[in-house]
């Protein structure tokens, strides 16, 4: 009766049951609406974006205008005498090299920071996926160590009544009582591990974690389409937004280039200025006079000719900018090579993990069946019995990762390529059950 008791157990741990509580998408959107590294990748966005505004600004007129006020003290005999003067004035920038390069680096610059929000977006799928499924994986790893421990103490128990018959070695008994306190210990961690990944599905969604659907027993195991590994290698290339950050990064750093390049070059500016005034003494009421209003119009070229190595210096700066950007568009290049790679790897891999982890589950009961069995009419050891359960329940622990990274390895594959999309988080909420 025991055995059957402990087998059902054992079993009923790897069973996925239906659950009505949070899935995917639930998480997805609180995520979506609460997470603080996505709002703070939009709010970076933003404010780069206004730099293309600023930019822009110093291409188009400036207007001002001023007026003064000034009162002069005299002695008793001169006493007080005051002037105004109103000035208004307008320059357009008409030559200026530095401005129109620092324009167009404003662009890349926006452009980078876009692609790096598009990168932050699509990251939270995977961020939200691996935390959901993190759970899940914790919660199965708590459920197979209570079996465990649950299955090591019915040994235990079983081995302290033996030996009180004389069935038994008190060695069988200190034995199953070891393998039940570490099984319990085990417990506590999984508890622990369990609270943590909890949390860190809260930190993601900023709501706290209720009951989560679990992935279905019939997964769909297809490989990748296409199923060509260049192919997605190819496509990464083309579209990772990392990878285009960088690229937009080595835009930003050659217009700067070209920026401090232009310090050498002259520039012209357009100006029309405006300007009267007027004055008068309390000492004498004929000293009154108002200056009739002027207005000057013209062009103003400045020429630079030496300012310390100050230009030289910039240059060589952006220069060295501008390497160290391209250095790190080789080595976003290269890890998304990689990371490409390995997870169309992974998936394909995986395929063959989950059906030997389903298989090592099966293969486990039966040997845990046969194993007590054989203990019963003395043809197998304690140690035998006790390994065979610690092997069915690290079969079953093994078996649960492999359905969930696998689910997992397709999201991140598609979002390494930089084609993850919301209808992908749809697909895998399918699967919950």
């Amino acid at each position: 009766m025991r055995l059957k008791l402990l087998t059902l157990a054992l079993a009923l741990a790897a069973i996925s049951l239906p659950s009505h509580g949070e899935d995917l998408l639930d998480a997805y959107r609180d995520a979506r609406a609460n997470d603080p590294v996505l709002s703070q990748a939009d709010a970076t966005r933003l404010a780069t974006a206004e730099g293309v505004d600023q930019a822009r600004a110093l291409l188009l007129p400036q207007i001002g205008a001023s007026m003064s006020l000034n009162q002069t003290n005299g002695g008793n005999q001169i006493g007080h005498s005051r002037s105004r003067s109103i000035n208004g004035t307008l320059s357009q920038t008409v030559l200026d090299f530095s401005k129109y390069a620092n324009l167009k680096a404003a662009h890349s610059a926006s452009d980078a920071q876009d692609e790096l929000y598009q990168a932050a977006a699509q990251e939270l799928y995977g961020r939200v996926a691996a935390a959901y499924f993190g759970v899940l994986t914790s919660e199965d790893e708590l459920t197979y160590a209570k079996a465990n421990e649950d299955a090591f103490r019915q040994q235990y128990e079983q081995s302290d009544q033996r030996f009180k018959v004389g069935l038994s070695a008190i060695t069988d008994v200190y034995q199953a009582k070891a393998y039940y306190e570490a099984a319990k210990s085990q417990t506590i961690s999984a508890q622990n591990a369990l609270n943590d990944a909890r949390e860190a599905l809260t930190q993601i969604t900023g709501k706290p974690t209720g009951d989560l659907k679990k992935l279905r027993d019939d997964l769909p195991m297809q490989p990748p389409a296409p199923a060509d590994q260049d192919s997605w290698v190819k496509q990464a290339l083309e579209t990772n937004p990392n990878l285009l950050t960088q690229k937009y990064n080595v835009e930003t750093a050659q217009h700067n280039i070209s920026a401090a390049r232009a310090g050498h070059l002259p520039t012209i500016t357009a100006g029309v200025s405006y300007g009267k005034g007027a004055g008068w003494s309390d000492s004498n009421a004929g000293a009154r006079y108002r200056d009739p209003a002027s207005t000057t119009i013209g062009l103003t070229l400045n020429v630079p000719i030496f300012s310390g190595g100050l230009t030289q210096s910039r240059v060589r700066q952006s220069i060295y900018q501008r390497d160290a950007a391209t250095d790190a568009l080789e080595a976003q290049r290269r890890q998304v090579v990689r990371s490409t790679l390995n997870y169309y790897r992974s998936v394909i891999a995986g395929i063959a993990q989950v059906e030997s982890a389903k298989a090592s589950v099966e293969s486990g009961r039966k040997a845990l069946e046969a194993t007590r069995a054989g203990f019963e009419v003395g043809t197998q050891t304690m140690t035998n019995v006790l390994l065979a359960i610690q092997t069915l329940t690290s079969s079953e622990s093994s078996y649960s990762q492999a359905r969930h990274q696998f689910i997992l390895n397709k999201l991140l594959l598609k979002q390494t390529a930089g084609t993850a999309e919301l209808k992908d988080i749809e697909a895998i909420n399918a699967l919950l059950q």
